[in-house]
């Protein structure tokens, strides 16, 4: 399946809630009288794309239609553009130091796929024909340790990890160390699951970071922010506190397959500007997907 295909079925739940509701009321209100406008907004709002982007939709379309009428782009048409334009500039890119080890700190809350899109960025590397070590650093779980061993002996990635309830900090000084001594390209860290409301938790992750920093130089040179797709809106906050807690380089939404939800990657990038880097549209290794801002409109508003 090529990428297009897997980022349009994994946002298939979206795009056909959000394309039936916004047909249906055009089908009622051809003229589009400023409740069916209403409607309209109601209906992106309700895929959470959030009020700021619902609302320059709206105007967009009524813009449109006082001055060209019917015969002027359709509603989907103008939506998939505006949505487009605010993810200009958008770089999703990894970073690359020009010479040593590139540290990636992998951060979110609990549960949203960290661990999994830590070995999936393994595997987006190494199929690029880049070398990566990862990182246990989720000291906390065990079961994510084991999980990142076996993804590490699956995609013959060397798993730098220490005991359950070992000093996350540690591990990530001995895993710089690591790749240091391998040359390899990248050092992928999986970081703690931990409540953007827990400032303790929040504090030991600036350590980490701090640690990785005397390591190697500039270090963590991306920290990207994992996020799930089916928890709308909340991802909002939860990209808020982070970004003040431990400045955001990039975003990665997963779990976009089987929500209707999948608005909510547009609504943050119009709040907080932060680039996506990555969607994650299914459970296999190779289901993580640099972010392509015209397909994931035209699968957000695909008319089918």
């Amino acid at each position: 399946m090529g990428i297009f295909a897997k980022i349009k079925a994994g946002l298939q739940k979206t795009q056909q809630k959000l394309v039936h509701e916004i047909k249906r009321i055009i089908t009622l209100s051809p003229k589009l009288s400023s409740t069916s406008l209403g409607d309209i907004e109601a209906a992106l709002m309700g895929a959470d794309l959030g009020t700021a982007m619902s609302q320059q939709i709206v105007a967009e379309v009524k813009r449109s239609y006082e001055t060209q009428g019917r015969g002027g782009e359709d509603v989907l048409t103008i939506a998939r553009r505006e949505v487009v334009r605010v993810f200009e500039g958008n770089q999703p890119e990894l970073h690359k130091e020009s010479s040593g080890v590139t540290v990636l700190s992998i951060v979110g809350v609990n549960g949203t796929g960290k661990t999994t899109t830590t070995a999936k960025l393994a595997h987006f590397l190494k199929e690029r024909g880049q070398t990566s070590v990862i990182a246990a650093c989720d000291t906390f779980r065990a079961a994510a340790i084991e999980q990142l061993k076996l993804w590490g002996q699956r995609l013959d990635v060397p798993v730098i990890a220490a005991a359950y309830g070992a000093d996350a900090a540690s591990v990530g000084h001995d895993a710089v160390s690591a790749a240091r001594s391998r040359s390899v390209d990248y050092l992928i860290v999986d970081t703690a699951g931990r409540l953007h409301t827990k400032h303790n938790l929040m504090q030991e992750l600036q350590k980490l970071h701090r640690v990785l920093g005397k390591q190697a130089p500039g270090a963590p040179h991306e920290v990207l922010l994992v996020l799930d797709g089916s928890t709308g809106m909340n991802a909002l906050n939860q990209a808020r506190e982070f970004h003040k807690a431990v400045p955001l380089t990039g975003l990665v939404i997963t779990k976009l397959d089987g929500t209707s939800k999948g608005g909510m990657v547009v609504a943050i990038r119009k709040e907080l500007g932060l680039p996506v880097k990555f969607i994650g549209v299914g459970e296999q290794a190779d289901d993580l997907q640099p972010f392509d801002a015209e397909q994931f409109a035209s699968a957000l508003f695909e008319d089918s």
